[in-house]
């Protein structure tokens, strides 16, 4: 009996072989960055360059200091803003879209999926730039677009005013990621089993019915899931606010986000220099609201809907 239990109990070396690699990829380039920035945020930089232990004082300055406070928090009510704008109408529209391309009545489904998609797939630099050019008031066609059907007087710089300078870079944003929030609930969708379908029509339920009534509270927690994958890639959001407004986020900062804020204060733009430890304070920052953004939607609303679900 002794050397079957010894047997059993032997540690599995081989699962450790198999795991190093990845684990090891993870840690140099996940975890110890992360670790790293944590720690470098609270230090700080004299004149001649040599970093001092200073504990939350950078801190501090970011969320006191008039000087750093307020594009702070400019920053993060412009992200804030930029997310609300996404769950509005990006999430909602993938689920319309969703429904209606899981629909078997729908002809060339697959092209329309394809095609919805395919915005995804391109670089966030590329669609900045085309839609610079589109709705530029000098050489764009959106103006002519609009005249022709009838809505010319609605034309606007909108990348150029403080009021939609910001609405503008999100509707593009949505426009480019709707399909990611489509295919996800679209597979959702597919997953549902015929025979729930069955019985709902049987049952005398329209399309709308077995809609609101079966399918969407077996797919919420696939849209739980797409709203906080939506949070996540919104406060990590950077390259779109870049690529179109610059580093300044302009005008007038009115489409300053967090990434944008901290890339300035990390390398430093036009006349402010840059500074390693407060960057590092931006980017702990970042961690932190992503962090409680996730951590509510694990410990409070994924416990409800499993509750739900029981």
């Amino acid at each position: 009996m002794s050397q079957p239990t010894a047997i059993a109990r032997r540690f599995p070396w081989h699962i450790l072989f198999f795991l190093a690699p990845g684990l090891l990829i993870y840690v140099t380039f996940s975890v110890y960055p992360l670790l790293d920035t944590l720690w470098l945020g609270l230090f700080q930089e004299d004149e001649t360059g040599q970093r001092f232990f200073a504990g939350i004082s950078n801190y501090q300055t970011l969320l006191l200091d008039a000087a750093w406070s307020e594009p702070f928090w400019n920053a993060l009510w412009n992200n804030t803003k930029f997310f609300i704008i996404h769950m509005l109408v990006q999430n909602p529209i993938g689920l319309f879209l969703a429904a209606l391309l899981s629909s078997p009545r729908l002809r060339l489904s697959n092209t329309y999926r394809t095609l919805i998609f395919m915005p995804t797939m391109l670089s966030v630099v590329i669609i900045g730039f085309v839609w610079q050019l589109l709705l530029s008031p000098i050489w764009g066609i959106s103006e002519g677009f609009l005249y022709s059907i009838g809505l010319g007087q609605y034309f606007d710089a909108w990348l150029g005013k403080e009021s939609s300078s910001l609405i503008t870079l999100a509707l593009i944003s949505v426009w480019q990621f709707v399909g990611i929030p489509m295919m996800l609930i679209y597979a959702a969708m597919l997953s549902i089993p015929d025979d729930l379908i069955d019985a709902s029509v049987v049952d005398g339920s329209n399309a709308w019915q077995t809609f609101w009534h079966v399918k969407l509270p077996l797919i919420l927690p696939t849209i739980a899931m797409v709203s906080i994958l939506t949070f996540v890639a919104n406060f990590n959001a950077f390259e779109l606010i870049y690529a179109v407004k610059g580093a300044l986020a302009g005008p007038n900062f009115s489409s300053d986000i967090m990434g944008t804020l901290f890339y300035r204060t990390f390398f430093g733009f036009q006349l402010q220099s840059g500074s390693i430890t407060m960057g590092a304070a931006v980017a702990t920052l970042m961690f932190l609201i992503i962090l409680v953004g996730v951590m509510l939607y694990l410990f409070v609303i994924q416990r409800r809907m499993k509750r739900f679900q029981l």
